[in-house]
Formats: structure tokens, sequence, C-alpha cells
């Protein structure tokens, strides 16, 4: 056993990162594009204990915001219904969303319709490096990611 093998950083599943409270993350007024324009991602520093969504005030009460665990979840690649995808809808009328107890290390977000939609999101964050969620490095727009920042988008993550 190599010396100091104790001494190892905590992994996505160590149970003590969850059960302390999460290090404070705040974001506000982000804006989600329309859904023709393509999605915004929204990259924690470490990866998350929980995630908390909230509409911005004012917004037109039928709109709806799109939220994925990857860029090919928020466009339903790889769904089995092509209208579905992996994702899941905020709506203006539900005045907050979580908190979503939920280890991720981004979320991706676009507008359901052809309007923007702004949004702030609030998070506790765990001391579990966001490399600890993705196996291989990745290309995202074009520019190869090294492993680590979130889910793949398959099989029901997206």
């Amino acid at each position: 056993m190599p010396a100091n093998s104790w001494k190892l950083a905590p992994g996505l599943n160590n149970v003590g990162s969850y059960q302390v409270s999460g290090t404070p993350f705040a974001s506000g007024s982000i804006v989600a594009h329309a859904s023709a324009s393509g999605g915004i991602v929204v990259r924690f520093p470490a990866v998350t204990k929980w995630v908390m969504i909230q509409p911005a005030h004012g917004m037109l009460h039928h709109r709806t915001l799109r939220v994925a665990f990857s860029e090919n979840g928020l466009h339903g690649k790889g769904a089995t219904d092509p209208a579905g995808g992996y994702n899941f809808h905020v709506n203006i009328s539900s005045s907050t969303i979580g908190p979503l107890d939920m280890r991720v290390s981004e979320l991706w977000f676009m507008s359901d319709d052809a309007s923007t939609y702004t949004f702030d999101i609030v998070a506790g964050l765990t001391g579990i490096q966001k490399g600890s969620l993705y196996t291989s490095d990745r290309a995202v727009n074009g520019t190869v990611e090294a492993a680590g920042p979130n889910w793949s988008g398959s099989v029901g993550v997206g």
C-alpha cells in the first residue's frame, strides 16, 4: 500500500460530503435564450448537494424553462420519445423549484418558446471535484473538455 494512501480527496459516493451544509453558490439574472438559439450552461465549481431555480419576477405565467443535465438532454438527443427528451420544465407559476437534491456539476437551460427566460439559481456545493461525474473527455460546442464536467445525456440522465 502506498504511503499516505488515506489522504484521498472525497469522491462521488463520499457520504460525509452530502451530510454537511453545502458551500453557497448563487447566480442571478441568467438569461436562457429562445429555443431556436440553443441553450445556456451554468457550470458549478464543484459537485452540488442541492439546487434551486427561481424564475424572475414579472415574467408571463404561461412561460416555461427547459432544464437538462447535458446539452444532449436539452435537445432530446438519445431519447426514445423525440418530443420529450431527457429534460424537465420549470413553469413561471411555480415561484421556486427546489431544493432539488442532486449531484451535478452543470445544468443546461433553454426557453421553451421564441422568447428569452430570465431566472436565478442557488446551490449548495460539496467538497467533491466536478471531475468525479464524467469518465472520459468530451467536446462541447467544438471545444474538447477534460473528463469531469457532468452526466453524458444518455440512458435517462440527460
